[in-house]
């Protein structure tokens, strides 16, 4: 029962920073879009401390989505592919940095496709890919890192056994 406790608990932490990280840009116009620098993505190696943010992060996306005005395919679309990405993350969490990789690669490849679809930004894939990526790098490869720095020496106190 403990456990459980902790894992819904970390989850709902998880989900709720996500959230106010992505209102939070948003108010910059940084949360959606061509141009993005969602800065909760960095939450997105959350995945590496503990199995409780892959549904963290999957709801605080849905959440943030629906909260920003996204449309039905975005909240949708966009949610399945941070709940992919955490999964790989988390698959991936014993390696040194390939762990960052999932979601860069399923944001900078899936997104576009939404926004072109949701949103109607015909004939532009490749230019989503560059920009949507170049956002996922700078919140995962940056402050992604800068959170797995600061959280490592408390890892064993956030892992679940």
């Amino acid at each position: 029962m403990k456990k459980r406790t902790l894992f819904l608990t970390q989850g709902a932490m998880i989900a709720a920073l996500y959230v106010v990280l992505t209102v939070f840009i948003a108010a910059f116009n940084l949360a959606s879009g061509a141009i993005q620098v969602r800065i909760s993505e960095a939450l997105t190696i959350l995945p590496i401390f503990t199995p409780a943010a892959i549904p963290g992060l999957f709801i605080g996306c849905v959440i943030s989505n629906i909260v920003i005005g996204g449309a039905i395919w975005d909240i949708i679309f966009g949610s399945l592919t941070t709940l992919i990405a955490a999964y790989c993350t988390y698959l991936l969490r014993k390696t040194k940095v390939l762990y960052m990789v999932p979601p860069v690669l399923f944001n900078a490849i899936i997104i576009p496709f939404v926004l072109i679809f949701a949103y109607h930004m015909k004939d532009a894939y490749w230019f989503l890919f560059a920009t949507v990526g170049a956002g996922e790098l700078i919140s995962v490869f940056i402050f992604g890192f800068i959170l797995k720095k600061v959280l490592d020496p408390i890892k064993n106190k956030l892992m679940l056994a």
